[in-house]
């Protein structure tokens, strides 16, 4: 199974969530890992009372073995239904700033 639906069945699986986004964009950063870099869009109830921080380290505690087993980077981009709703915009990631590019 791959790390992306690896991380998707993690994710649906505690969240529950009405939009889930995993885009890999491991092809804009440096390097041989071809899932290393992804860009992550929730919209869950569960971060409905949550800070953000607290919804970040929530994801990561999800995700502790992957972060430490070949993912380098995750852009989050968490909202509760209502937020969303508000707006739902995800913006771009930005350029790659490491490495050799």
């Amino acid at each position: 199974m791959s790390v992306q639906n690896t991380i998707e069945q993690i994710l649906r699986a505690d969240l529950s969530p009405t939009v889930l986004q995993i885009e890999n964009e491991s092809h804009q950063h440096s390097g041989p890992a071809t899932e290393s870099h992804f860009k992550v869009t929730i919209v869950a109830d569960a971060f409905h009372d949550l800070s953000r921080v607290k919804r970040h380290q929530h994801v990561y505690k999800l995700l502790s073995e992957q972060l430490q087993n070949g993912v380098h980077a995750l852009a989050l981009h968490l909202h509760s239904p209502s937020e969303w709703a508000a707006d739902d915009t995800v913006p771009d990631s930005p350029n790659c700033r490491g490495g050799s590019q």
